[in-house]
């Protein structure tokens, strides 16, 4: 089963709406993770450690660390990034 962590300013509702359509989708999001206010190279990490693809809008930072790691030699599950246009609605949960 894919494994996926929702960075912090992902849309809320796409995870609200992943959520509903796959009941059992094993998904956090950074901030249920105390990786709020992090940075991008340790989200990553994090994230490698932990066996889980980031979902980001993040394409100008995101993209390039998580390139990075996988030129270094880094364990990397993935990066799903997601346009613009996947940001027009609110990033709350609530």
């Amino acid at each position: 089963m894919l494994r996926f962590l929702a960075d912090e300013n992902f849309n809320g509702r796409i995870v609200r709406g992943l959520e509903l359509a796959v009941p059992h989708l094993d998904l956090v999001r950074t901030q249920d993770e105390g990786l709020d206010n992090t940075d991008d190279p340790t989200i990553l990490k994090w994230a490698a450690d932990a066996g889980r693809i980031v979902l980001t809008h993040d394409l100008k930072t995101m993209v390039g660390f998580a390139h990075d790691r996988v030129a270094a030699g880094e364990a990397m599950p993935g990066v799903s990034p997601c346009a613009t246009l996947c940001r027009s609605a609110p990033s709350s949960r609530n």
